[in-house]
């Protein structure tokens, strides 16, 4: 049976139905600036990288690099999201969580969104060009995997794993940035990145299982079903696995180990708490997942790089 309300995540408690002008509530809608979330797990990944290539030269984070992060995410999340309205704005009209987004509820035209994609795109160039060519090739490239993701859950029952290619980009990006080189560590980190998202996607799609069954859109939720916490499990092992490797690699020193035990600790939480038939239990673990990659950035920017012969 369809869900006859929206489930908590379209709920209006959040700060734009409470705070922003009424024109403005469509369009920071579009770009889901009011359900934040999805802005800090696109951007943690790239703080991530930097934060592995200053730590594998015994040093810091920038903070104007991570602050340029911070905005390019928020502006390619919000380009994504609109562009992801665009294409599935007629099963978007299907499912309860997703009927009031501003596209098919009629309040922004698909002319409109799309003008809103090219601007926040534009931007988000003025700042990407601002660091190394590779980098910038980095960012250019990711467009690819932008483009191709709303069709995923058409194609795949795996969409969950594209959306882990994509919004782990970052950590590549984020390395270049810091390094203008990439390095097997970085690859490692993109890898666990990939299999994290695969396990907190998992969890998101648990919300709308119903619906998606009934618009015909395919997810890792509805095809793992009953054994979905189990898979979780397993997907945030190999991450977990990963990030060992990363730190073996990048000759990181024990305080990086000593945090990435609360990351994993917490990841396991998650899965030992999920439940195929509740909905706003999988919300709120899924949103704990904004804490778990803060402590991995801190994790690895606290493990600088451990002296030759140590």
């Amino acid at each position: 049976m369809a869900h006859s309300a929206p489930l908590p995540d379209a709920m209006p408690t959040n700060w734009v139905d409470r705070h922003a002008p009424q024109e403005l509530r469509p369009w920071l809608k579009l770009g889901r600036f009011d359900r934040p979330t999805g802005i800090w797990l696109l951007m943690l990944p790239g703080w991530q990288g930097v934060a592995l290539a200053r730590a594998m030269e015994h040093a810091l984070p920038w903070p104007m690099l991570l602050l340029k992060i911070f905005l390019g995410a928020a502006l390619m999340r919000a380009a994504g999201c609109a562009y992801n309205d665009i294409v599935d704005r007629d099963v978007d009209a299907k499912v309860a969580r997703t009927a009031n987004r501003p596209i098919p509820a009629g309040e922004i035209s698909v002319k409109q969104a799309w003008a809103f994609v090219v601007a926040c795109c534009l931007v988000s160039l003025a700042i990407l060009l601002t660091l190394p060519p590779l980098a910038v090739a980095l960012g250019v490239g990711s467009l690819a995997l932008v483009a191709a993701y709303p069709f995923m859950k058409r194609i795949t029952w795996w969409p969950q794993a594209w959306l882990g290619l994509t919004f782990n980009w970052g950590a590549l990006l984020g390395f270049a940035a810091a390094t203008a080189t990439l390095q097997p560590p970085a690859v490692l980190l993109y890898a666990a990145g990939l299999f994290w998202t695969l396990g907190y996607d998992t969890i998101y799609a648990i919300q709308d299982i119903e619906d998606d069954a009934l618009a015909g859109v395919k997810s890792s939720a509805r095809r793992l079903g009953g054994k979905a916490p189990q898979a979780v499990l397993g997907f945030y092992l190999v991450s977990l696995g990963l990030l060992l490797a990363v730190g073996v690699i990048a000759r990181l020193s024990p305080a990086f180990y000593v945090l990435l035990a609360a990351y994993a600790a917490l990841l396991i939480w998650q899965a030992r708490q999920v439940r195929v038939d509740d909905g706003i239990l999988a919300l709120r673990l899924f949103r704990s997942n904004t804490w778990a990659g803060l402590i991995l950035f801190v994790a690895i920017a606290a493990g600088l790089r451990l002296a030759a012969g140590v």
